[in-house]
């Protein structure tokens, strides 16, 4: 078993045990987890009570020997109780050095509660150390070992520059709602405060970024993320280009963390959590996105299931349509034809025959292998990536990919049908599969 299997079993331990504590967060956690691996920072928006610190903390047990820091933010927070005093000894050698050891600039993870409410002199701090992981102490700068920081809010920022530069250092941003369920709170007396077990280690970090580095995003996906931000702007939505370029690196991360080193569609399923600025907007951008996933899908599959192929070739003799009609009816009532019209006309209809008759066998053979994958769709797309948690709603999109084909392969028979009064030979679909 390779470093990335082993890993991926890890996390899939680390997802149960959160799952087990904290319930109705499967989305988020698998989210939380990826954008950890991504070297992220993730923003949750909620009400008080929704154990959003809890969550963080719960992330944070799962490393061994990750170093911790959390603190609740106010306008009246001070610089040394984020990044450390200043240390006396330096002060006196004119050395303007702070002592960050178990602060914010020295942890591996870190949990900042109501983070807009930080003042302009930890603002400045917080920029470098979420962008870059860098804090400037004194005349140096600091590496910053931050592997992942969660920043929680109950409201969002208004119009203020300084905060907007802030919030866009968050590409994943989740709005955490109370429990819903019945069943959560009858499991709810019942949970555990004891610490989660350690499952995972910084070193698988380390691991799982630099394979994402090496993986490789299609064409497709490209073409994707352009498409994307084109149909936000066009809904007056803009992100900016750091944030697109991050949104591909998670991509990238899911990709090496399902062992692949080229990304595919199943990589970008939690892309509509990065895409809001206002939690209201979530459904209307995920509208946008899911689209964007359908046609995407569509030309990864082509190999599978080339419908466009098909569906160019349906319309190309629909458009023929006509002109075949009048040649065959000009035969019927023996209307004179040159002889090279004739030869033309004759050749263009065998030309339609032989190719609907191919076609539409091929489609149909494909359509048959689709119809072997449906039968366990959430097992396959599990496979492309173990993340995936709802995977009967996506399965949902294959579907709609075979009954393209269907469509198109019922236009073929009746174009088939129309210009040679017979059904089409070799070809019997069961459609109501």
């Amino acid at each position: 078993m390779n470093d990335i299997a082993i890993i991926q079993q890890k996390l899939e331990q680390a997802i149960e045990q959160l799952e087990a504590r904290f319930l109705e967060r499967e989305e988020l956690i698998r989210l939380l987890l990826l954008g950890l691996m991504a070297g992220e920072n993730a923003l949750l928006v909620g009400p008080p009570g929704t154990a959003k610190s809890q969550l963080a903390r719960g992330v944070a047990q799962l490393f061994d020997g990750g170093r911790w820091f959390d603190y609740l933010l106010t306008r009246f927070t001070t610089p040394d109780e984020m990044f450390g005093p200043v240390s006396l000894r330096q002060l006196k050698l004119d050395q303007y050095v702070r002592q960050t050891e178990g602060y914010l600039p020295a942890v591996d993870f870190a949990f900042l509660d109501e983070i807009f409410k930080a003042n302009s002199a930890i603002l400045n701090a917080l920029l470098s150390m979420l962008n870059e992981r860098i804090f400037f102490n004194g005349q140096e700068k600091q590496q910053a070992p931050l592997r992942f920081l969660i920043a929680a809010s109950n409201e969002l920022p208004d119009d203020n520059e300084q905060l907007e530069a802030l919030y866009d250092r968050f590409l994943i941003r989740y709005e955490v709602e109370y429990l819903k369920q019945m069943s959560s709170y009858e499991r709810m007396f019942q949970l555990s405060d004891e610490p989660l077990s350690p499952v995972l280690s910084l070193t698988h970090v380390d691991t799982v970024r630099a394979a994402a580095s090496k993986v490789t995003l299609p064409e497709t996906l490209i073409y994707m993320l352009y498409q994307l931000k084109t149909a936000l702007e066009d809904k007056q939505y803009k992100l900016s280009d750091r944030r697109w370029r991050k949104i591909g690196q998670v991509w990238q991360t899911s990709a090496a963390l399902n062992g692949r080193t080229e990304a595919n569609v199943w990589d970008t399923v939690f892309t509509p959590h990065m895409l809001w600025d206002n939690p209201e907007d979530y459904s209307v951008l995920n509208g946008l996105f899911q689209q964007s996933f359908q046609d995407t899908l569509k030309a990864e599959t082509e190999r599978e299931l080339p419908l466009r192929r098909y569906d160019r070739i349906a319309k190309h003799w629909l458009g023929q349509e006509e002109a075949l009609h009048a040649f065959q009816f000009k035969k019927e009532i023996g209307a004179r034809l040159s002889q090279e019209d004739q030869q033309r006309a004759k050749a263009n209809l065998e030309e339609c025959k032989l190719e609907l008759e191919e076609t539409a066998r091929e489609l149909q053979g494909k359509l048959v292998q689709w119809l072997q994958r449906e039968k366990d769709l959430p097992g396959y797309i599990r496979n492309r990536n173990f993340l995936v948690l709802q995977t009967a709603h996506f399965a949902v999109k294959y579907t709609h990919l075979r009954i393209q084909g269907e469509r198109t392969l019922q236009t073929l028979q009746g174009l088939y049908r129309t210009l040679f009064d017979r059904e089409l030979p070799g070809v019997d679909y069961d459609y109501t599969l």
